[in-house]
């Protein structure tokens, strides 16, 4: 008796649902993968542990690496998130998610397992390669896989679908900052901070979380529809009934629009994100565990504010809940500098966890308002080339606020009031991103695919 390819498993046709399949087991695939990927959001904790590796109680100046060395680890993930998002887009629809899950579970842990080797030979190059490359990679796969699956199986709530994929990736730093500060406290000694042997315990717990994600993962079949479910007669202005393929759609200004629209509000977001706990220990002097503590809890908000404001996006459309982020955010960015200088750290708190609310909202909503444009025939591929404004917004926000605060600081700047300015650029960016969503309309019909028979 010969044994089959057990790589077969992973094909597209062999995660096809049958009869009577519950589409509410595919929500929790999709949260395995993205909790696990969104560690990257936690990252933060790891900065000041891996600036001082020689030095391992405090940094010796020429010989550890700086903040903006560091941070570059992180920038270099999310850009490659968005690179590897939009080459493998059309080859994450024909492999199926389960095989690109698989694969992101791989390239993530795998990252995890060099930058772990950078650590110990105290090369950054390497950890550039392991976590930023190619752990990015892992990234924009384990990202996009997910996403255009749970469309296609809640056609009668995309905006609550991508809610709840991109949910876990928000709240990534809810499980991932404790962790990493927990086993890196665990494994911490006189000669070493713990970062090599927390990168390479992570890498084992995810991998088996990644892969039960993989394993559980269906696609709905050709006809498939939720019982009951009847597509409008006459769908909303800006939601078509028709399908762009993604060749086509990334010629049309609403594509560019879009582009855009997530660059503006992703770079303003993720400035915060990137350097949490740094940050607000150098603007309110708190310890770095509250530090650690604060980037736990805006990935809790992140997290949150996916499933929320997507949701509520089914009901008032996509184009006014982007009209919310960006102006209440621009209003709540410009704040932010006269409740540090009045020390209100609880007030801080409050206005960073609204806009990071708002900032993950973007994120879970954007994948629906592709699909109101464009239709679900190239869902995954469209968003993975939009995914490319995210790895644009992954230089200039966190290297906006680490260079403006670090030029600050050197000419004698105090830490506490570094980062102000930035807020007023932040806000500046939003106010942008709400222009430009303000110019979107619907898609010309000759942009539409005229073979409707088979959308898949």
């Amino acid at each position: 008796m010969t044994m089959g390819n057990p790589l077969r498993l992973l094909e597209r046709d062999r995660t096809i649902a049958g009869p009577g399949f519950n589409r509410w087991l595919i929500p929790p695939a999709a949260l395995a993968v993205h909790l696990c990927i969104g560690e990257v959001y936690g990252f933060s904790v790891f900065n000041r542990p891996l600036g001082r590796l020689v030095g391992i109680n405090a940094p010796i100046p020429g010989v550890d690496w700086s903040p903006s060395q560091v941070g570059w680890i992180y920038s270099i993930a999310l850009i490659m998130l968005g690179l590897s998002a939009a080459l493998f887009g059309r080859w994450v629809e024909r492999a199926g998610p389960r095989k690109a899950m698989a694969a992101g579970a791989l390239c993530f842990c795998g990252g995890l397992l060099i930058a772990a080797l950078g650590v110990r030979l105290h090369r950054i190059e390497v950890i550039y390669l392991g976590y930023g490359l190619v752990g990015g990679i892992g990234l924009g796969l384990g990202y996009i896989a997910p996403v255009s699956t749970l469309v296609k199986w809640f056609p009668d709530r995309p905006g609550m679908a991508t809610g709840l994929a991109i949910m876990g990736f928000g709240g990534g730093a809810i499980v991932g900052a404790p962790l990493g500060v927990e086993l890196m406290g665990r494994f911490a000694s006189s000669r070493s901070t713990g970062v090599a042997e927390a990168f390479t315990a992570m890498a084992g717990i995810y991998l088996a979380l990644m892969a039960f994600g993989a394993a559980i993962v269906r696609v709905p079949g050709p006809e498939w529809r939720p019982e009951g479910y009847v597509p409008p007669a006459r769908p909303a202005r800006l939601v078509t009934d028709a399908h762009v393929a993604v060749d086509s759609a990334w010629r049309t200004p609403q594509f560019w629009l879009l582009w855009a629209v997530l660059c503006l509000n992703v770079t303003a977001g993720i400035g915060i994100l990137g350097q949490a706990s740094p940050m607000c220990q150098d603007m309110f002097g708190v310890t770095e565990a509250m530090g650690a503590g604060f980037a736990g809890l805006l990935s809790l908000s992140n997290m949150g504010g996916r499933f929320l404001w997507a949701s509520a996006s089914d009901f008032t459309g996509r184009k006014v809940i982007y009209g919310v982020y960006f102006l209440l955010g621009a209003a709540l960015y410009a704040a932010i500098p006269s409740v540090q200088q009045q020390h209100h750290v609880a007030l801080f708190v409050l206005i960073t966890a609204v806009i990071i609310s708002m900032y993950g909202g973007g994120f879970a909503t954007i994948p629906a308002y592709l699909r109101d444009l464009f239709g679900t025939m190239h869902l995954g591929a469209i968003h993975g080339r939009l995914i490319t404004a995210w790895s644009m917004a992954a230089v200039l926000g966190p290297q906006l606020v680490s260079y403006i605060s670090e030029a600050r600081i050197a000419r004698g700047v105090p830490r506490a009031s570094a980062y102000n300015p930035t807020m007023y650029l932040m806000a500046t960016l939003l106010l942008a991103g709400f222009v430009c969503n303000l110019l979107i309309a619907p898609v010309d019909a000759r942009h539409h695919h005229r073979e409707e028979s088979n959308p898949r």
